[in-house]
Formats: C-alpha cells, structure tokens, sequence
C-alpha cells in the first residue's frame, strides 16, 4: 500500500463520519475546523482548528505535512473554503474529492417550495408570501434581513448573534437535530407564516420542511453554488472512503 495521509476540511456531520470510517480503516488523517462554532462537535482523530490563510496558506499545510489527499466535507454552502480548496489542490498537484450531502430537491414538496439564487431574491420572494417569518439560514445569512427589522422574525442560529438582533426579532439558540414535534410546536408557537432556509441537505434539520408541509407553510430555499471544476464529488462517506481507499492502493 502506498504511503498516504488524508486531510479533512470538516465541520459537517458527513465530515465526522468520514474520520470515524478512516480512524476504523487505519488510515492516517488529520481534520481541520474553520472555529467559528465556539463549541464544536468534534471528530475523532487528529484535530486542526483555525483557518489555513487563504488558498496559498492550505497549499502551504498540505506541503508541509505531507499530505496526499484532500477531502472537502465542507457545509455546502462554504463557498469560499471549497474554492481555497480547488486551488491549493491545483497548486500542489494534490487530488481534491469534495464529499457533499445530497440537497433536498429530491423532496416530494420540494416542487412547490420557491427556490432562489440569492438571499435579496429570498426576501423579496419571502415578502410577497407572509408576514411572520422564520428565519433557518444561518446568522451569516441575516445582514440580508436587515429591512425586516419593523417585522416580527424568528431566527434560529447555533452561535450567539454577533450584534443585537431588532427588537421585535426573537432570536432562538440551538442546534440540530430536531423532531417534527419540536418543529411543529415553534411553527405554530410563533405564528409562522413563511419559511426560509438553504438547501443544505441532510436528516439534522429537515423537520423544519416536513412541519411546513404539514401546515401549509410556504417555504423560500436558497439554491446551492454550483459546483467548482477540480474536484470530483461524491455524495455518501462509503463512496468516499472507497475512493480514497483506492488511491492509497493505487487501484
């Protein structure tokens, strides 16, 4: 077996269960966290966090630990860190594999849901289907809200707002998973009327679209960037090991 040694950009659930596989196959790697959750899940193994420096400050930490294989088990919308991603595995000569959760598109209700390019779009869209809306996309996303600050907005974020939300905005602390009950409850609760949410996949936070779908809840989705030429993607970690696990043999 050629020698090989796997970093993971992580952060995910799909990235944790990626280094759990590797830990089990006996694979050398290393996981890496941008830090911006203050109290992250962490995975098994060998733990980087912080960021890289860029494009060239990655390209630099593959060199220099010696890295063969990169992983971008990145959230899906990380737009940014995929691209340093592509680009420090084009400047090193590394193989770059982007693990990617399916979307949600797939959804039998996803037909009827409103789906937009931008978050301006989203708003915009939002404002023509309801007037309490709740908002899933992340506390990133929020500055693009800005406008609703005369509107009563619920806003779910895992991480404490950097500056005070408006003050007819309640603000809810917490982290997946959730339960359709627990999603229902806070739905009818707050008086929702619209929904807002990035189509970033996965079983952690989909109740949120099965309690619309069963009130009748309108549901505006931001789409996902497309995918950048550079690297091959998959879409399950088995996938991923397997060809991972493939190159370290040279098959």
């Amino acid at each position: 077996m050629l020698p090989v040694r796997i970093l993971v950009l992580g952060g995910t659930a799909e990235a944790r269960a990626l280094a759990a596989a590797l830990d089990n196959a006996g694979v050398d790697f290393e996981s890496s966290l941008a830090g911006r959750v203050s109290r992250p899940r962490l995975p098994v193994g060998l733990v980087r966090i912080g960021g890289f420096g860029g494009a060239a400050g990655l390209a630099s930490h593959l060199r220099d630990t010696g890295v063969t294989h990169l992983v971008d088990a990145t959230h899906p919308f990380a737009a940014t860190m995929s691209a340093h991603a592509v680009d420090a595995g084009r400047a090193t000569g590394i193989p770059v594999l982007r693990l990617a959760r399916p979307g949600w598109g797939s959804r039998p209700d996803a037909a009827a849901w409103h789906w937009e390019p931008t978050l301006d779009a989203m708003r915009a869209t939002a404002e023509t289907l309801g007037e309490r809306p709740f908002i899933s996309s992340g506390r990133q996303t929020l500055p693009a809200f800005a406008p609703w600050s005369d509107r009563d907005v619920t806003v779910r974020v895992v991480e404490p707002l950097d500056n005070p939300a408006p003050p007819r905005w309640t603000v809810l602390e917490d982290r997946g998973p959730y339960r359709l009950d627990g999603e229902l409850a806070l739905l009818r609760d707050h008086r929702i009327d619209v929904l807002l949410t990035k189509d970033s996949g996965g079983s952690y936070t989909s109740a949120k679209l099965d309690a619309a779908a069963h009130l009748g809840i309108p549901v505006v989705v931001l789409s996902r960037p497309s995918t950048l030429p550079g690297a091959a993607e998959v879409s399950s970690v088995d996938a991923c090991v397997e060809q991972l696990l493939a190159g370290a043999t040279g098959h």
